[in-house]
């Protein structure tokens, strides 16, 4: 790609560059440490593709730096193929030539094979899934005889999701029930349904990352509340409510994805009280549900139904069973159903038939399945909590009832920088500000428990060795490419 090939969709202004790169100084060479956090800040999609940076001068002036040491980052970067400069345009951001082309389902990937994958918390397929593709392949021939395009999704799974809603404490027909590609579909049928350029949408701090994409990405504007270690603000989400008038409110109830926190039966009640009464439709995303490691299970986010107007519940295949089939749904009032299958219309006509049907039999047949796979994740996690505790005894986490990921308070503002260099020791990471609207989450680190118990131990180690390098000698140039899409 030649530097008049790529388009300046945005710019951003060196105040703002200054705000996402939070902590990014360390002993060593200043310049160095500079590109480091440029490449993480791009690579985890903090400054998006296609951007203008500020020229050098410009930001050397408020960084309080020499031009010469931004002038050495942005070259570093350039030759590296992170940034390309045209004259009269600035300097913009892409990402290295091929780099597009190696996409894999988690991560552009092009560093060392035995490179471990801590910005994803997703579990690998079970051993019960080659069985559930072989019944649904006996289950094909019954469903041969139409067109094969299913854009609600098959009576089969829409019936099986309805009774699992039903067993919860939620009464759910068939007709509630919208099958998409995967939870991440839901939510963008979902905030493109209800809101549009100049709207808020209300979302927990930290949350689901690819949730404030969405937001985004529908030129909405996201309206962070406050969700620590004992988990959301509901007296402050109720206020935002009422003052702020969103259009949608995205929360993720049970076993939140980063910190694994769930709110409590009287806080879901609160919730569902304050949709119907500000008239704010709250998606509770549910996709961690069946994932509860300790003590009893989170009550149904959509209670008994009443508040179905307004109330709306999203799942998915991915965490209970395996992210590769790409099986989502959305479970609503028949109305809000109809509303989002006729915008889906504009995108795409159905599901994948097949995956339909293996999610229809590991639904109907999950406990011996959930039961083992919580035990492994109940392992894993107590594993990186002693490892943590161990090697890094200064950062501060627990574990969580729940979900696949701690949430680590590391002491000090320098998430970004301990992501930019993990890379160099053969660990990718997903620092707190990824899960944040705004920069504030750089004290705060997820790390997945749901890969294997080696992959773990080899984890911990290259985290331990990053850590001691933020006081350390610079790392080595180069590292690894790579887009992390953090699940």
């Amino acid at each position: 790609m030649t530097p008049n090939d790529v388009p300046t969709d945005r710019r951003m202004g060196s105040h703002r560059l200054h705000q996402v790169l939070g902590s990014w100084q360390r002993t060593g060479a200043t310049y160095t440490a500079l590109a480091d956090g440029l490449r993480a800040a791009v690579q985890s999609g903090a400054v998006p593709l296609s951007s203008r940076l500020p020229s050098e001068r410009e930001l050397a002036a408020t960084l309080g730096l020499s031009r010469t040491t931004t002038t050495a980052a942005y070259d570093v970067l350039r030759e590296e193929g992170f940034l390309i400069s045209r004259r009269g345009s600035g300097t913009v951001t892409t990402l290295p030539p091929g780099a597009v082309d190696k996409i894999t389902t988690h991560t552009v990937l092009t560093g060392p094979a035995d490179l471990v994958d801590l910005s994803a918390a997703a579990p690998s397929a079970p051993p019960e899934l080659h069985g559930a593709y072989l019944a649904a392949l006996d289950m094909l021939p019954a469903h041969l005889s139409g067109n094969g395009y299913s854009p609600v999704g098959l009576p089969v799974l829409r019936q099986a999701i309805a009774d699992w809603y039903t067993a919860r404490g939620t009464p759910t027909g068939p007709d509630q029930v919208l099958v998409t590609h995967g939870a991440q579909q839901a939510i963008h049928l979902l905030v493109e349904s209800y809101a549009g350029p100049g709207d808020r949408v209300v979302v927990e701090q930290p949350t689901y990352p690819h949730a404030i994409d969405a937001v985004r990405a529908a030129g909405a504007r996201p309206v962070p509340v406050p969700a620590g270690p004992d988990g959301l603000d509901v007296d402050l989400f109720e206020s935002t409510l009422r003052q702020v008038a969103p259009r949608l409110a995205y929360l993720i109830p049970d076993h939140r994805n980063p910190t694994g926190t769930s709110l409590s039966s009287e806080d879901r009640a609160r919730v569902r009280a304050a949709a119907r009464r500000h008239r704010t439709v709250v998606v509770g995303d549910e996709a961690l549900t069946e994932l509860t490691l300790d003590g009893p299970a989170p009550s149904s986010f959509p209670g008994d139904g009443e508040a179905a107007g307004f109330v709306v519940a999203i799942g998915s295949a991915s965490k209970s069973f395996w992210g590769g089939l790409r099986i989502g749904w959305v479970r609503a009032h028949p109305d809000v159903v109809a509303r989002l299958a006729a915008r889906r219309r504009h995108v795409d006509v159905g599901t994948a038939l097949l995956e339909q049907l293996v999610t229809a039999h590991l639904l109907t047949h999950r406990e011996p399945l959930l039961e083992r796979r919580r035990a492994e994740l109940r392992e894993r996690r107590d594993l990186l909590v002693d490892l943590l505790a161990d090697r890094l005894p200064d950062w501060r986490t627990s574990a969580p009832p729940g979900g696949l990921a701690l949430w680590v308070d590391l002491g000090l503002p320098v998430s970004s920088a301990l992501a930019a260099l993990a890379g160099h020791h053969g660990v990718r990471l997903a620092p707190g500000p990824a899960f944040g609207v705004d920069t504030s989450l750089e004290r705060y680190l997820r790390i997945p428990f749901s890969e294997t118990p080696d992959a773990l131990r080899r984890g911990v180690d290259g985290l331990s060795a990053a850590w001691a390098g933020l006081g350390g000698t610079a790392p080595a140039r180069g590292g690894y490419e790579g887009t992390p899409a953090y699940v």
